[in-house]
């Protein structure tokens, strides 16, 4: 079959657009954290997106899109049929017929470099960036790829027919229960609960947010893998998701104080990632629903993890992570057939519910699982947390040698 040039267009531009948001996700934490270590929080998105390109031309597509039906473990991981991108060139590939294997391979790799510069909530201001180095390496590797391979690349998730259309599990679960996992293996910033830490560059955090707005168009309409009606469905869903979710967030915020930017951000994000599972299968006023209940439900989270104490620093957690599992739960619910063929619990659908709980709780576990242990190991050899002293001059001097 002949390559679609206009599919191929929009899936070029669409990987530009998903690219941006790397950088993005490091402004929008660069403003969050305290000004020594604002450049910090920058580098390790920017690093994220260097290493992870490399890692995944290498070996990480073919661990997650490697499909062998006869192969034991092809349930739970790719084989190594596309290693160093063998097979993978410019004619259509077997996950797209209209554009080439190349740029779907691609488009998948900046959604891989994107979640692990969301995982760097978890450790702002107190991680040696020689381990953070080594962690984003195996944490790819190991928790990423055959998450992705589960969902997208016919494992047993996709078998038992959740539905993922682009990312809520694989991108936002997994990056923010890693983020949790994380945060309790490095344990509290000094003084957290002690002193104000307060954000030292808002207005750089609100861009970061606004790249973010603007990539995830690219994000999930991209999805759609062609220039079509049902890549304008996702945008237009992905759209209204985050704006009911700026919305909702900003408001029930203001009922304990002022209706803050930050907290209008921080609610649009949850929209994005709550619509992100949905986006191709849900209509746009569903939309509006689930990313409401989305900024409503990740700012309450967020709530609960201040009262317990818990320095998940930049609430990867209580926004991706949650807002991804209540994303992935609400796709099951009010998925339609009239969209994209699937239906949800609301059209008589039980297994569709059934099947995205399953993955998305399999997800959950997974990625806290394997990432604690893998926290654990790189603390206990080579040190996961920089000295209490370089913490305190902060990393942009200490592990950069940069000042802001």
């Amino acid at each position: 079959m002949a390559i679609d040039s206009g599919a191929t267009a929009w899936i070029l531009a669409s990987t530009a657009l998903v690219m941006i948001m790397t950088p993005a996700v490091g402004f929008f934490y660069g403003g969050l954290v305290r000004r020594k270590n604002l450049i910090s929080m920058i580098t390790l998105s920017f690093v994220a997106f260097a290493l992870v390109s490399i890692q995944w031309v290498v070996i990480g597509y073919s661990l997650a899109f490697g499909n062998d039906p006869a192969s034991p473990v092809n349930a739970f991981i790719g084989n190594l049929q596309y290693l160093g991108l063998n097979n993978v060139g410019m004619d259509p590939g077997p996950y797209s017929t209209a554009i080439p294997g190349l740029l779907y391979m691609v488009f998948q790799l900046v959604f891989a470099t994107v979640t692990m510069a969301i995982v760097t909530s978890g450790i702002a201001e107190r991680v040696k960036f020689s381990a953070y180095l080594v962690f984003a390496l195996l944490w790819t590797t190991i928790v990423y790829d055959p998450l992705a391979h589960w969902v997208w690349g016919g494992g047993w998730a996709a078998q038992f027919g959740a539905l993922d259309f682009a990312g809520g599990t694989v991108v936002h679960i997994s990056s923010g229960f890693a983020a949790l996992a994380l945060a309790l293996v490095i344990g509290k910033r000094v003084g957290f609960g002690k002193y104000v830490m307060e954000p030292n560059n808002i207005p750089l955090t609100i861009l970061g947010a606004a790249l973010l707005w603007f990539g995830w168009f690219g994000f999930n309409a991209g999805s759609a893998i062609g220039a079509n009606g049902l890549a304008a469905s996702a945008f237009v869903t992905t759209n209204v998701a985050a704006a009911a979710g700026a919305l909702a967030w900003m408001l029930v915020s203001w009922i304990n104080g002022k209706p803050s930017s930050l907290g209008f951000v921080s609610g649009a994000v949850a929209g994005l990632v709550a619509i992100t599972p949905g986006a191709g299968y849900v209509t746009p006023m569903a939309a509006i629903l689930i990313g409401a209940i989305g900024g409503i439900f990740c700012y309450g989270v967020m709530l609960w993890r201040i009262r317990k104490g818990m320095d998940e620093s930049l609430d990867a957690w209580a926004i991706h992570g949650m807002g991804g599992l209540w994303g992935a739960l609400a796709t099951g619910i009010f998925a339609v057939a009239a969209v994209n063929g699937a239906s949800g619990l609301l059209e008589g659908n039980v297994h569709q519910f059934i099947a995205n709980a399953a993955g998305a709780f399999a997800a959950v576990i997974y990625a806290f699982v394997v990432t604690y242990i893998l926290a654990v190991v790189i603390d206990k050899t080579i040190g996961l947390r920089v000295s209490e002293e370089e913490e305190y001059v902060g990393l942009d001097i200490a592990q950069h040698g940069e000042r802001c």
